[in-house]
Order: structure tokens, then sequence, then C-alpha cells
């Protein structure tokens, strides 16, 4: 009988620290690796084809940059992040956003492995994506993740 308490506390803990764990990075900014760029060896881009183009999206590309949000109808975070976005790309010179129902168009879902709603990337003029971020947004990250793009060489735009 105590060892099963014992064993099901554990159990409890273990799933608390990997729930805290997993809640703290949502809404975080992860940079994709851009093959070729940094030391000089090539690497893997994070999906096939990630690179989106103005037929892709829908709308042209952003002269300087292009938010791009996945969203389902579902989804309790998408407003927010919408109306964030929205806003920040709005202040910004040359800055597009797009929200794309990810039921509608799953074929470009699957190709960027979009997994979860919403999922937000952070396109550069080219269209290659250079971060994503999944669950609540910040308006902190997305200004960061962002600015990243405008000034890619560290100084301020």
């Amino acid at each position: 009988m105590v060892g099963g308490l014992i064993a099901l506390a554990v159990v409890l803990a273990v799933a608390s620290a990997t729930g805290f764990a997993m809640r703290r990075r949502q809404g975080r900014f992860a940079a994709v690796p851009v093959p070729g760029a940094g030391t000089g060896t090539a690497a893997a881009p994070a999906a096939p084809g990630s690179a989106l183009s103005a037929d892709d999206l829908g709308v042209p590309l952003g002269a300087q940059a292009t938010l791009v949000q996945f969203s389902t109808g579902f989804c309790a975070y998408c407003g927010p992040a919408r109306k964030l976005l929205a806003e920040v790309a709005g202040q910004r010179d040359g800055v597009t956003f797009v929200e794309i129902d990810a039921a509608e168009r799953m074929e470009l879902t699957r190709r960027l492995r979009i997994l979860s709603t919403p999922t937000v990337l952070v396109l550069d003029p080219l269209g290659g994506v250079t971060s994503r971020s999944s669950g609540p947004q910040r308006k902190a990250d997305i200004v960061a993740a962002l600015g990243r793009v405008l000034a890619p060489d560290g100084m301020p735009s």
C-alpha cells in the first residue's frame, strides 16, 4: 500500500515537472536552422519546403518580413494571437500579417509540420522561415523574433 502511494507521488511529480516545462516553452520563438549559415556547414532545414511563396500564402510577402499564423476554429489562443500579430505588423513598414486556417490548408500544414494552433512563423523577405512559435503568444517575443529578421546584423533598424 505504501509502495503504491510512493509510486503515485513520483508519477505525479514527474508529470507536473513535464507539464511546467512544456508550458514554459509555449509562445517562445525558436530559430529555424538555415542551410549553410553560421559555421560553414549545412544545417538541416526545419521542414522540407519550409520557404513559403505568395502563392502558398494567398497574399504577397511583406517587403521586410511576414508573420504567418496557423489557426483553427476551436483554438482558444488564436484570437488573442491574431490581435497581437496584426498590431505588431501594423506598427512596422514592410511587415505583412497572414492568418491561415490549418484545417482548410492541410497540405501546407503537413508540409510545415504544424502540430498545434496557434503556430506563428516569421518569414524573411524571400519567404524563408526564420523562427516559429506555438501556443499563447507574447508581444515581446513576437517583436524580438521580428527584430532578428528586420536587423539580421544585430544593429537596430
